[in-house]
């Protein structure tokens, strides 16, 4: 077997007939435009908006959010060609399988887990600070330590300063979430469509309500100097939050993977993908635009405000005393927008979730992770102790890890995956041109390029934290594959030992390489951060570690192999 073996796509077929082959083609242009639409606009924007403006880029989010959906329109023209070729609804993780081979396909499926599980993570804390303020409204609350992880404080009205030990309400919502999906609850259509509604309402109402409030002032300077640190303002910052707010965009690959019910999916997906696009984007600008010109926009970024953003600005919404106090013109329009906040982010949390299980029920599947990831519960037919692991890791995210950090894993992860989605679209080009596919990119190989550029170019601008955070993440994932996957691949079974000691040679080479990489990002962030220490020995822990780790694979493991009559 070879690392780059594809999985046959009449065997994809095969295993997914009974439930999602033969789907009808009854989705218009229109139709992919709602979907989009749908998927995209929530967590994102009522979440890490206001981090974003309140520690990077300022009133210039506006132009973030331009940069952030020029790269999403290339990756999604690409995504579209990605889904098509195969008649069958998945994810990243199955088309790449079946086009580009298992070790890619381990590599975006590993990827995914920062897609699905820390994006609920990230969404699950941002709930949380929405239902702080709910509670404030009906004059309840509990202790503020109890809203916030360890990292995490906030100073009081009094000037207080209090520090976080658990992020209570976040782990409720998983642990919620995670429930219904074990005992199989599916929403119905018309619950899915109120909550879209009440979304779309949302940005409307805050942007026609809020535009009589625009102070002039909190929009100047639009673009805030830069500090003498990068990322922080200027044009450093304002691309650092476009990588940011990328997350604001996750969903929009929903609409490419309803290809094969789509009538026409040559004209009706580009329509569907850049229209969905287009409107959501100019929603995000408008929306940024008020949220940051009724309220400063150092205001979201302190006080417990961070992931309440539409909270904190319609609080501004009001006349303005002579003490400079605001006095809120719309408190009943708060406590509705919280309501339906906390509602859409609720479904939001379930998909996710939802997303995540089924990428590691396939990848269980083919063998690639310990069969506890497909096995069904007796009853309820669903992977009920795969949803427990992901309750307990994404809450130990959310209780524990600040949603700044784990909004910005949620970004980088799915722009890498984008960026492998690009570089599949040049690579199936060239491997597979007579393949059938219901939809083509465009001018390939200028517009997967652009994609690589745009979507890499933003992974750039993140903090170097987040990228150590990413690489260990793989590595991780690297160290899975060469100890499970390997072995345990269904592709695999007739392997003999010259593939196996070849899959593990290349697989630990790779390995080594990331440990080069995360060996010189760590010495860059450790120049201009030296107070970070812990991070910094977590990284050199990690890098030492693995050397070793790959070496004894590539020198030990494979001579084991090799005295082996039979692998």
């Amino acid at each position: 077997m070879s690392l780059f073996v594809r999985k046959p796509i009449s065997q994809l077929l095969a295993e997914s007939s009974d439930t999602e082959h033969g789907l009808k083609k009854t989705l218009s242009a229109g139709a992919l435009i709602a979907l989009g639409i749908g998927a995209v606009i929530g967590a994102g924007l009522f979440s890490i908006t206001g981090i974003a403006a309140a520690n990077h880029a300022g009133p210039a989010i506006v132009i973030s959010f331009i940069i952030a959906a020029v790269g999403c329109a290339f990756a999604g023209l690409c995504y579209s060609e990605f889904a098509s070729m195969i008649p069958v609804a998945g994810s990243a993780y199955t088309y790449s399988y079946a086009t580009l081979g298992e070790f890619v396909a381990w590599i975006i499926g590993w990827d995914l887990v920062l897609e699905y599980a820390v994006g609920a993570a990230t969404v699950a804390s941002s709930w949380a600070g929405y239902l702080e303020k709910l509670f404030e409204t009906w004059g309840l609350s509990l202790p503020h330590q109890l809203y916030m992880t360890p990292f995490d404080s906030a100073t009081l009205a009094n000037g207080t300063v209090v520090h976080g030990m658990i992020n209570l309400p976040a782990v409720f919502i998983v642990v919620l979430m995670s429930l219904v999906l074990i005992r199989g609850t599916q929403e119905s259509s018309w619950v899915n469509n109120i909550i879209v509604i009440l979304k779309v309402s949302i940005v409307l109402i805050f942007i026609f309500v809020g535009f009589k409030y625009i102070r002039p002032a909190n929009l100047h300077p639009f673009i805030p100097q830069n500090t003498g640190h990068f990322g922080e303002f200027g044009w450093s910052g304002i691309i650092r939050a476009a990588a940011i707010v990328f997350f604001a965009y996750i969903g929009f690959d929903a609409v490419s993977t309803a290809a094969q019910e789509t009538k026409n999916p040559k004209r009706a997906m580009p329509i569907g993908i850049l229209g969905a696009l287009l409107i959501c984007t100019v929603l995000y600008i408008l929306f940024a635009y008020v949220m940051t010109g009724v309220a400063n926009y150092t205001t979201f970024g302190h006080g417990g405000n961070e992931l309440a953003p539409v909270a904190t600005a319609i609080s501004q919404m009001g006349p303005m005393g002579a003490n400079g106090v605001v006095t809120p013109a719309f408190p009943w329009l708060n406590r509705f927008i919280i309501i339906a906040i906390l509602l859409g982010y609720s479904s939001v949390i379930l998909v996710m979730l939802l997303g995540q299980s089924r990428v590691f029920y396939s990848m269980s599947k083919d063998g690639l992770l310990p069969g506890i990831f497909s096995d069904l519960h007796a009853r309820f037919r669903t992977p009920a102790k795969s949803n427990l692991l992901f309750m307990i890791l994404v809450s130990v995210f959310a209780a524990f890890i600040p949603g700044r950090i784990v909004g910005e894993m949620t970004s980088i992860g799915t722009l890498l995956a984008f960026i492998l989605v690009c570089i599949g679209i040049i690579v199936m080009r060239r491997t597979m041109p007579d393949a059938p596919r219901a939809f083509r990119t465009p001018l390939v190989p200028l517009i997967p390029i652009l994609g690589i550029i745009v979507c890499f170019s933003m992974m750039v601008f993140l903090p170097l934290d987040t990228w150590i955070r990413l690489i260990a993440w793989m590595m991780v994932g690297f160290d899975i594959y060469l100890s499970f996957g390997i072995r345990k691949s269904h592709l695999a079974e007739s392997d003999k030992k010259e593939d196996a000691v070849k899959s593990i040679r290349i697989t630990s080479l790779c390995g080594l390489g990331l440990c080069i990489i995360l060996a010189i990002v760590t010495m860059l962030h450790h120049h201009l951060n030296p107070e970070q220490s812990g991070l910094i020995i977590f990284a050199v822990v990690m890098c030492a570690f693995h050397i070793l780790y790959y070496l004894y694979y590539m020198m030990v493991k494979v001579k084991k192999i090799n005295t082996k009559e039979q692998y």
